[in-house]
């Protein structure tokens, strides 16, 4: 007999080899019709499953959460089916869930067309109309090789050798067609549903490795119902239509060029929105006691060895050699050189917390098909600050930090924040001794600041546990931004101490954090929540003045100067254009206000305002309109 424990923490005992499904048929005749797997603690499996041991378990249907991926997997193999049946001679190699959808690359000699996907789309709702159910079958390992050998599968083969020794050989079958697959499947591929759509082809290597063959990789995406594929695909489109890449060319604020991958060309207005973030976030720190530093851009290798960067980062670090064979790297972080700051001079307890802030340039070497705008690049600024500290202060900093952070979101439109706890990585430095404390004091604050976490299983700094602070934008999507990561091992790896109250040397606590994180990302995700529409405060030209006829330029060239002493970002257009053109060319650029100046404006000292997005005029005194226009352009954290 099994013990089983159900989700309300009711408890039944079974015979020994109970499968999922009949352990749902046991339950109700209704639930067994709905289930497509289940989970035995926390572990999905097959329906098919025999449960041998106590545990924890639950029925998944298709509604619940955990059944999407389940989905998304069904669909790759009833895509890798279909393309197979259209093209006998292509290869299947692999095919991931992966965030909102999934992929399968395939070996064909013969490149795949966006008419291919119709086509392929149309043999997939066949399959699932079919309602094939999946069968799952251990073979021994010289048969699957004989197998996949004999119909020319020469990925299949190779992914079979490396499949350990000690491991099964799986095979599952969906009708007539089968595939080497680790598992679950749900009980049919019925049970996909017609929530799923081709999107995309894209280039591949097998195995991500530029030195073997090229293959052909299809994206799709799948949900649990057509009604959800709806909402998705209408995401897609409203993510297209805000692109920070497209955005930033109508706006004149930043270009990319080969000559530096994954640097920013910065244009003189998106170099002003960089700066006001900059100018804001120098504010919020110095009202928290941060003291603004700057370190090398460039240390000796040797350090960044001590730190324990060079053995976990190494291969994402610029280096550089000096004609007297010296190794420098370009710093990927700015850690190490806190550190060397707080440790000239001598520190006393009562100089902690000691909180120190940088602006500072880092450099990470991403691969060339990871970089993505200024989402994902190599050249970027963090907005980094240590806080050293003593251990009985970490929980008040901590939680001193949190508020901080979600302060700032708020000003810049985020109230919507997801909060992970990241716990100890597999590579990591530091005793499990102190590991358990550094995550015993995180935990603290954030409950202590009566927030909630998800939990993040293993993906904290190799030097302490973090919390990563995940914003979601305009349109539901999420991005990761701020850390806070308590560190009991840094700085008594680069020899960092202070004296305490009993007069004795003790290494501080180091407290990581980042509040935007990558200032260029931070713009990239600004841009696209707002679509480019900043609020006024944040626009990067804010004003412009149009001129209707030319016998109105003298005085808007006088508005223009007052704009310009109220310390309003304004441009000037006197062109021989129509205003119509002007005020397409501005709202396109995305200019949050327009001053429309004709004769009678400039006769009666008025200007006639313009709202982007608006048809409807105001007009108003100029002085008027300007002291409204610097109210709406103080920044939050300035507003009384």
């Amino acid at each position: 007999m099994v013990s089983l424990t159900f989700p309300d923490g009711s408890e039944r005992s079974y015979d020994d080899g109970i499968t999922g499904f009949e352990l749902a048929a046991s339950i109700s005749k209704s639930l067994s019709k709905k289930a497509v797997a289940f989970s035995l603690d926390g572990e999905v499996l097959d329906l098919s499953d025999p449960i041998t041991q106590d545990g924890t378990v639950a029925i998944i249907t298709r509604e619940d959460e955990a059944a999407l991926e389940l989905i998304r997997h069904d669909a790759a193999h009833v895509m890798a089916e279909a393309v197979q049946s259209l093209w006998p001679e292509t290869q299947v190699t692999i095919g991931p869930v992966i965030e909102d959808g999934f992929f399968y690359d395939f070996a064909r000699d013969e490149a795949f067309t966006p008419d291919d996907l119709e086509a392929i789309e149309a043999k997939m709702h066949e399959i699932i109309k079919a309602n094939a159910p999946f069968t799952k079958e251990v073979w021994e390992r010289e048969e699957a090789i004989d197998y996949f050998t004999e119909k020319g599968e020469e990925f299949k083969v190779e992914l079979i050798d490396a499949i350990p020794e000690d491991q099964s050989i799986r095979i599952y079958k969906q009708g007539e067609w089968l595939d080497l697959c680790r598992g679950p499947h749900m009980a049919s591929t019925g049970q996909v549903g017609t929530g799923f759509k081709l999107l995309k082809l894209a280039g591949a290597y097998w195995r991500g490795d530029s030195n073997n063959p090229m293959l052909q990789r299809i994206y799709g995406t799948a949900w649990a119902s057509d009604k959800d594929l709806k909402g998705y695909l209408h995401r897609l489109e409203e993510a297209e239509r805000r692109d920070h890449r497209r955005l930033g060319r109508e706006m004149d604020l930043f270009h990319f060029q080969e000559e530096a991958p994954g640097s920013v060309f910065w244009h003189d207005k998106g170099w002003r929105l960089f700066q006001t973030l900059i100018a804001y976030m120098r504010r919020r720190q110095e009202e928290n006691n941060y003291k603004e530093v700057n370190s090398p851009d460039m240390m000796d290798k040797g350090l960044w060895e001590k730190s324990g960067h060079w053995e976990k980062f190494g291969e994402h670090m610029f280096t550089t050699e000096t004609p007297d064979e010296r190794v420098y790297c370009c710093k990927p972080m700015n850690c190490p050189g806190h550190v060397q700051i707080f440790k000239n001079g001598l520190k006393s307890y009562r100089e902690l917390p000691y909180k120190i802030a940088e602006f500072g340039k880092v450099h990470r070497y991403e691969p060339s098909g990871a970089l993505h705008g200024m989402m994902r690049v190599r050249h970027f600024t963090q907005d980094d600050a240590h806080v050293f500290c003593t251990e009985d202060q970490i929980t008040a900093e901590c939680v001193a930090l949190n508020e901080l952070i979600l302060s700032i979101y708020k000003d810049f439109g985020f109230e919507d924040v997801i909060i992970k706890f990241s716990d100890r990585p597999e590579k990591r430095v530091g005793s499990d001794e102190v590991w358990d404390k550094s995550e015993a004091a995180l935990k603290t604050a954030v409950e202590t600041a009566g927030l909630s976490y998800e939990l993040n299983p293993g993906e904290g700094a190799f030097y302490g546990p973090k919390l990563e602070y995940v914003l979601r934008d305009a349109i539901g999507r999420d991005w990761q931004c701020g850390t806070v990561q308590v560190d009991l091992n840094l700085p008594g790896r680069l020899g960092a101490f202070f004296i305490g109250s009993d007069g004795e040397k003790a290494h501080p606590v180091m407290i990581h954090r980042a509040m935007f994180g990558s200032l260029e990302r931070f713009c990239g995700i600004l841009i696209e929540h707002y679509a480019g529409r900043f609020p006024l405060w944040l626009a990067p030209t804010q004003v412009a003045v149009c001129t209707i006829v030319s016998d109105a330029d003298p005085y808007a060239e006088e508005v223009m100067e007052k704009l310009r002493k109220a310390g309003l970002h304004a441009v000037l257009d006197v062109r021989n254009e129509k205003i119509n053109y002007k005020v397409r060319e501005h709202s396109h650029a995305k200019v949050p206000v327009l001053f429309v100046i004709g004769a009678r404006e400039a006769e009666e000292g008025t200007v006639s305002i313009r709202r982007l997005g608006s048809k409807e005029q105001q007009v108003i005194s100029v002085d008027e309109a300007i002291a409204a226009l610097c109210d709406e352009a103080t920044p939050p954290d300035q507003r009384t």
